[in-house]
This record gives structure tokens, C-alpha cells and sequence, in this order.
């Protein structure tokens, strides 16, 4: 495992990532950081870069985006690479099912939106270029079935590119642990000021990995 975090934009710092993971290239790619911090943009940057450049990709997996309310955040949704979406978590829910469902925060955690959104989409299929999962958090991880078809993505030596949370007051989810330090990866650490040079590096390790289109 290789980790790789900016302090600060420049030209010198800058070539020194690059040859470090040049020199070593990975198939599994991590962007972590703190909340807030812009990891679910960066891998969307990536993802509609590589759309544009190899457009004949079979790119399966999902990513995560907010639910809003005006400026207040009332939940999470799951979409695929298709473009189906179903909820993850929300605030606002109150049904009599909702009542067992776990909870971060003040968010209630739909398991069987997810379960059914995102399974089929872990599924390790011939002709899949590129798997894409954002995020291996809290919230996905109540799910039973979805860190073990995370695993069989990993076996399948398929590029994957993934957001994972960072470590808070020094404590590490235990699966996302063993993603930090599977070998074969690298955790690139996401913050205001290196987020162009870390999208234009793990870009330019996905391109060399990926069939030529």
C-alpha cells in the first residue's frame, strides 16, 4: 500500500507524487480526507474526465451525493453508473420500517435501498474496465453483504477507484482498514489545496491500466 497526500501545491512536490507512483503503479485507488473535504467530487472530476476520453468504458459500481432542503442536508441517495438512484439515508424518514433501520447522526440508514442498488452493481462480470465506489463508510458498511462483494471486486484485478472516510481521533473503521493497507493500492489524501494535482495523478495511473479506446 502506498499512501500520498500534498501539503503544498508545488512544482517540486508535484513530481515527486508523480514519480512515486509512477515508479509503482497501483490498480486500486483510495481518495480519503476529512468530511467536507470534496472526496465524492473528486472522484466524479475522474470519472467524467475518463467518460470523455475513453468513452467505450464499461465502468460498473455507484457513487453517493446529498439530498437537499434548501441549504439543510436531510439525507443521502445512491446512484448507479446507469443513473438509477434510491436512497441511502435521509433525516426526514418515519415509517414503522424505519424504526429498526441503524443510524449515523441524526440519519436513518435504508440497508435494502442500498443492498439493492449497489450489489448488482459489485457484481465481477467479464468486459468490466473499471469499478467505482463512493464511499466504504459508515453508513454503507451496515450493510452485511456489501463490504464481503467489495473483497470479490478486489480479487477480480479490475482498476477500482474508491473513497474511503479518514481515520477520526485515530481510530480506523476495521474493513476500511483493510482497504487502507491492501497491497496492490495506494490512499491518496485529499485537502483544499492538492485536490487538481491528485485528480490529474490518479487520472493519468487509470488511463495506463485501462483498455485503449
Amino acid at each position: 500500500m502506498r499512501f500520498f497526500g500534498l501539503r503544498k501545491k508545488t512544482s517540486s512536490s508535484s513530481a515527486s507524487l508523480l514519480s512515486m507512483v509512477t515508479s509503482a503503479p497501483a490498480k486500486c485507488f483510495f481518495v480519503t480526507g476529512p468530511p467536507g473535504v470534496g472526496k465524492s467530487t473528486l472522484v466524479m472530476r475522474i470519472l467524467e474526465t475518463l467518460k470523455s476520453s475513453h468513452p467505450s468504458l464499461n465502468i460498473r459500481g455507484f457513487y453517493t451525493r446529498e439530498i437537499r432542503e434548501g441549504s439543510d442536508r436531510v439525507g443521502f441517495e445512491v446512484v448507479t453508473m446507469d443513473g438509477r438512484c434510491g436512497p441511502l439515508a435521509s433525516s426526514k424518514v418515519s415509517s414503522a420500517e424505519s424504526l429498526g433501520w441503524p443510524t449515523v447522526g441524526k440519519y436513518k440508514v435504508d440497508i435494502a435501498s442500498f443492498d439493492s442498488l449497489v450489489l448488482p452493481e459489485l457484481q465481477v462480470r467479464e468486459g468490466t474496465d473499471l469499478f467505482v465506489i463512493d464511499e466504504v463508510g459508515k453508513m454503507e458498511l451496515f450493510s452485511s453483504s456489501f463490504f464481503p462483494a467489495v473483497l470479490r471486486v478486489l480479487q477480480a484485478d479490475i482498476p477500482i477507484l474508491a473513497s474511503i472516510p479518514i481515520p477520526r481521533f485515530g481510530r480506523d473503521i476495521p474493513s476500511v482498514a483493510r482497504l487502507r493497507n491492501h497491497p496492490g493500492g495506494a490512499v491518496f489524501t485529499l485537502d483544499t489545496e492538492n485536490r487538481d494535482t491528485i485528480k490529474d495523478t490518479i487520472y493519468a495511473q487509470l488511463v495506463n491500466l485501462l483498455p485503449k479506446c
